[in-house]
C-alpha cells in the first residue's frame, strides 16, 4: 500500500464523518463537503492503486526477462 492510497482512505474516512454530522445536524454545508471529501478520497486512492499496479507489472516484466 502506497501513501496515496492510505491517504486516500483517510480522506474519504473523514468525509463520511462529516457527511454524518451534517446529515445529523440539518447542515447541508457540512453534508455537501463530506461528498466531496469522500470524492477526492476515492480520486486519490485510486492514483494510488494505479502506481500500485504499475509497480507490479514492472515487477513482473523484470522477472520475465
Amino acid at each position: 500500500m502506497n501513501k496515496d492510497q492510505v491517504k486516500g482512505t483517510a480522506e474519504k474516512m473523514k468525509g463520511k464523518v462529516n457527511e454524518a454530522v451534517g446529515r445529523a445536524t440539518g447542515n447541508p454545508a457540512r453534508e455537501m463537503k463530506g461528498e466531496v471529501q469522500q470524492e477526492a478520497g476515492q480520486a486519490r486512492k485510486n492514483v494510488g492503486d494505479m502506481k500500485e499496479a504499475a509497480k507490479d507489472m514492472a515487477k513482473d516484466v523484470k522477472r520475465h526477462h
